[in-house]
């Protein structure tokens, strides 16, 4: 241990999605529950401080190696009319804000504990390589799919295990989360943007391939997307993310590849490139090398899926009461856009009440930029003041959640 990274915790209820305030977190080296390291506890936004831990040394993460690059931790969470919950491996980088997040259900009569025991990073642990598949399905001459036009769905179910386990349990994900976690158990956030970016958009468009063909309904399965490394991309019930990996996620959450004259998204696939070697695929450490040689994303991306790679934009989010307008909202804004961002953001304020209550009148003006900022904060989003694209769509998520007005459509 010669580094050192911040881990900070946000709780919210299963049951109302509202934060969960006051909530005790022990936290201890893993394989030391005796040994507590530090006592946190969670404020009026479900947060937690952020502390710094110890890791081992940057360079562990910049390049294949033996030994592995970060650190372990049990979280043990407890809170007054929850289940109380142990996080077993939350996995801290070097220089980087480890983010756990995690809905605490209700507590029942009976005692109830559980724990979520987190396996190795892909990179470092031992995971079945990719089954080759075609990038592009055929799905004309078995009739099966269903979506006409690429969608970004507001859940994804994960089977968690192989198509075939019956034994292994579906979990609905917010599109948006699964993303991020998958980001962070493929890759590592220590790697230099581009290579991060260039991650993300292959792991979105292989989702929103499955999604747009129905990969697995097609096949008999409930399921959109499986947890398995052979199958499809790895997926980790309880898995921390990253403070870098989850802002990028939240600026191009409905991109996806693109070739031309082809509507569904590719199925992007890749692997680590040093156990595993996949051609045609994009190797995942390679990926790395090119970004830290100067290439861009986009570069990147070409390198490994030819040059008629492109990057695509979903035509419809789900999930959401309305799209993005377009343009920035910022003050001197004014209409109709303004007022619902003001409506939502004063019912999201009856949960979180550090964001103050604010006038419905349409004018963006200086208490709404206000609001926005404290929204920024708690939920980790560049704090201006402005509502931009990742703005929009947090405050819409976070207002669907807390309002339920999913389950009334």
């Amino acid at each position: 241990m010669s580094d050192t990274g911040k881990l900070r915790i946000s709780l919210t209820s299963e049951r109302t999605a509202r934060p969960v305030e006051a909530a005790r977190i022990e936290i201890s080296t893993a394989g030391i529950p005796d040994q507590i390291i530090d006592i946190l506890s969670t404020d009026s936004s479900g947060r937690s401080p952020e502390i710094d831990l110890e890791t081992p040394p940057l360079e562990y993460s910049l390049e294949p190696e033996s030994r592995q690059p970060y650190s372990e931790y049990d979280l043990q969470i407890t809170a007054e009319g929850y289940e109380s919950v142990t996080i077993s491996g939350a996995q801290l980088l070097p220089g980087e804000t480890a983010v756990q997040e995690l809905a605490l259900k209700p507590e029942r009569a009976e005692e109830e504990y559980s724990v979520l025991a987190i396996p190795p990073h892909t990179l470092y642990g031992d995971y079945p390589p990719k089954i080759a598949e075609s990038e592009i399905k055929d799905i004309l001459s078995s009739g099966e799919i269903v979506l006409s036009r690429v969608v970004v769905p507001e859940y994804v179910v994960v089977h968690d295990g192989p198509p075939a386990d019956n034994t292994a349990a579906d979990y609905y994900i917010l599109y948006k989360d699964y993303i991020k976690n998958v980001t962070a158990c493929e890759i590592y956030s220590t790697w230099p943007e581009a290579a991060i970016r260039a991650n993300i958009l292959a792991v979105m468009s292989f989702t929103l391939n499955r999604v747009y063909t129905e990969w697995y309904r097609s096949k008999g399965y409930d399921f959109t997307i499986t947890s398995s490394t052979a199958y499809d991309q790895k997926w980790i019930r309880g898995k921390n993310t990253y403070s870098s990996i989850n802002r990028i996620v939240d600026e191009i959450f409905d991109s996806y590849l693109s070739r031309p004259e082809i509507t569904q998204p590719i199925l992007s696939q890749f692997c680590d490139g040093e156990r595993a070697v996949c051609p045609g695929a994009m190797s995942q450490w390679g990926s790395k090398r090119l970004a830290d040689e100067g290439l861009t994303a986009v570069q990147i991306l070409k390198y490994y899926y030819g040059d008629d790679i492109f990057i695509n934009t979903a035509e419809l989010i789900s999930g959401v009461p309305s799209s993005f307008p377009g343009d920035l909202l910022t003050i001197g804004s004014s209409g109709s856009k303004v007022r619902q961002l003001q409506q939502q953001l004063n019912v999201i304020a009856g949960a979180y009440p550090l964001i103050p209550v604010i006038s419905v009148d349409g004018i963006y003006g200086r208490e709404t930029a206000r609001a926005v900022r404290e929204f920024q904060k708690i939920f980790d989003l560049p704090v201006t003041g402005d509502t931009g694209f990742s703005t929009w769509y947090k405050i819409s998520q976070i207002y669907v959640a807390v309002s339920r007005i999913a389950e009334l459509r």
